[in-house]
Parts: structure tokens; sequence; C-alpha cells
């Protein structure tokens, strides 16, 4: 059996299950994101690894990101050792290369979490990214046991 609702001041609307009422949000519009990358990290005591296990400061972890205006990083950590981060951003030119040299360091401390644990890091913190190469390096800083470290970063546009 039908139900009727008043759908606007004038207009009455009939509504079943075959029919429903249809919803309308203003200024709706959907967030795209994609995922950028999925790695485990084997986390030791090595500075300037990043999460593709890459020592080589001037290689790039992310590339092609200029699109997104922000990075979410989740991880899960297997181990409770002390794990320090750093994440770096550049821009480059229009053939792929850096525009200066050197990165700008966005943030930089420790991962919160226990062993057996999920975070989440938003890439920058606050305001607008679009940066087109991001660096993200983490090694550990305390105890004795090495572990792994899962990521998933996703950008949104």
């Amino acid at each position: 059996m039908p139900v009727r609702f008043l759908r606007n001041a004038s207009e009455l609307a009939d509504v079943s299950m075959e029919s429903p009422l249809p919803v309308q949000v203003t200024n709706a519009r959907p967030v795209p994101a994609d995922t950028l990358l999925v790695a485990t990290t084997s986390v030791d005591t090595t500075a300037n690894r990043d999460l593709l296990g890459s020592t080589s400061t001037e290689l790039p972890t992310l590339d092609g990101c200029g699109q997104y205006r922000k990075l979410v990083w989740f991880y899960f950590r297997a181990g409770a050792d002390s794990t320090t981060y750093r994440v770096l951003a550049r821009a480059t030119d229009h053939n792929g290369a850096p525009l200066g040299t050197g990165w700008i360091t966005l943030a930089t401390g420790t991962l919160p979490g226990d062993a057996n644990s999920w975070g989440r890091i938003e890439i920058p913190s606050a305001g607008d990214g679009y940066y087109d190469q991001y660096r993200i390096e983490v090694w550990r800083t305390a105890g004795s046991s090495n572990h792994n470290l899962t990521s998933k970063i996703v950008g949104v546009r």
C-alpha cells in the first residue's frame, strides 16, 4: 500500500517499495579517491628508508600526485617499538624533474599505536597538498625488534 508524502509546497507523491521517494541533497558531490600505494615495509634502524624500501633520498615514494589535494596514509604496525616517520614533498616541472634541490618536510613524528594496531595520517594535516612527489620514510628509533609496517595510501581529489 503506497504512502502519500508532500513533495513540495503544492505537490503530493505516492511512495511504495516499488517507487521510493527520491532523495536530493543540495550541493552534494562525490569525492573521488584513488589507491596510490599498498606496500609492506620491514622497519629497522636504517634512516631514510621509504615505504618502498629505498634509501636513495632523491627517489620519491609517490610520483604524479599533483591532482590530489590530500593523501591519507593507513597503516598497520606489527610491532610496538617506537617508529619514527617523515613525510617529504616537492613540485616538479612538466617533464617530471624537481623544481629545486631537496624536499619540503610536511610532517615528522612517531607513529601512534601499539603492536598489531591500525593508524591513519592525513598528508598534509591541514590545508591542501597538490605536490607532485612525496617521500615517506620510516625507521625504528627505540627497542630491539624489527617489525613489518603495512601501508595503504589513498589520494583524495
